[in-house]
């Protein structure tokens, strides 16, 4: 059983999903968090203002990449899990800048794994039975899925953007590793996350903070993509559950079980601000703009993992409410992350 002595390493733990799992660990689990974060302009010293003084919290200034900074990470505070978060992630971005999603998410992630292989082989006993590599990845590997598909932990890995192949070359990557040198390696392929501190270029903040200044909704094609979305406190319970309970060399997919249209989802949001300042028909501010190159159709995944112990807890019209509340309520977060991008 994990004790106050031991840690987990966090690598990303300053982003949308990674500042919610410092969050949960810190309040639910035992072990010391160590956060592991390059705090590029989507990681926000703001989203961990509430773990910065935690007893039980360190934070490491570091790069992934960088293989001198992991090591040394590793050997002074010795964990005895390492959940691995730390990507590029705005698919639009990756069509503009691919090498930078190859140099984070690839090799970032390869120079972890050998990191981590080689701290691993000089664990001795339980510490070395204990320890545990947990690859975050996503449902994009997937590629689009056909209607009423879901994808389960044996569909192949069809990637269609540059974001999403990056993703899985860092997964082929990661069972090499356990493949070649045993390391005990755990992958997660959760949804799109919505909720709060999510940076303001994904959709769901895009379009609360467009409707609420009354700005045009730019919505991609048809607006009939659709995506199984999952509220960050949700998918953050998954993965500690996976850290706790899944078994090494399985992957576990982490889904709501409900898919939604882009449209749907954008359509929620402006009743939500409707409701809440008093608009009237945000909707008529939704503008159809051209399609971005290779835009998967739909994403779906059948997440049932007996031994996790784990299911999704909050219903969308509900996660969607408590989210737009957050991002009308907490200006000062948002001034940063639009700060950070210069």
């Amino acid at each position: 059983m994990a004790d106050s002595q031991s840690s987990v390493m966090i690598t990303g733990g300053a982003g949308f999903i990674g500042s919610t799992l410092v969050r949960q660990w810190l309040e639910h689990e035992r072990e010391r968090v160590v956060n592991f974060d390059k705090l590029t302009y989507a990681g926000l010293p703001e989203s961990l203002e509430e773990a910065a003084e935690h007893p039980m919290y360190t934070f490491v200034h570091g790069d992934v990449a960088e293989p001198a900074a992991v090591a040394g990470t590793l050997l002074e505070h010795r964990p005895t899990t390492i959940l691995h978060l730390a990507a590029e992630s705005h698919v639009d971005r990756s069509i503009s800048e691919p090498p930078l999603f190859a140099q984070t998410n690839v090799l970032g992630t390869c120079v972890l794994l050998d990191a981590a292989t080689k701290y691993w082989h000089s664990l001795a006993g339980k510490q070395r039975e204990a320890f545990r590599f947990v690859l975050i990845s996503t449902d994009e590997v997937f590629g689009s899925a056909a209607p009423g598909e879901h994808f389960t932990t044996s569909s192949p890995l069809r990637p269609s953007s540059p974001y999403a192949a990056s993703k899985a070359a860092a997964e082929h990557f990661a069972q090499s590793f356990a493949h070649t040198y045993g390391l005990p390696l755990l992958i997660v392929n959760p949804t799109n996350h919505y909720g709060p501190r999510q940076f303001p270029e994904k959709l769901i903040p895009k379009m609360i903070l467009a409707a609420a200044a009354g700005e045009p909704l730019m919505l991609y094609g048809d607006g009939l993509h659709e995506r199984d979305w999952l509220n960050v406190e949700d998918g953050c319970r998954g993965i500690r559950a996976v850290a706790r309970r899944g078994i090494p060399g399985k992957r576990y997919l982490l889904g709501s079980g409900k898919c939604l249209t882009n449209r749907e989802v954008v359509n929620a949001i402006c009743d939500c601000l409707d409701e809440r300042l008093g608009n009237k028909e945000s909707t008529r501010l939704i503008a159809a703009v051209a399609d971005r190159p290779g835009h998967d159709r739909r994403y779906a995944v059948e997440s049932a993992a007996p031994e996790l112990q784990w299911q999704p807890e909050v219903p969308f019209n509900e996660g969607i409410v408590q989210t737009v509340e957050w991002y009308l309520e907490n200006t000062s977060w948002i001034d940063a992350a639009t700060a950070s991008l210069g």
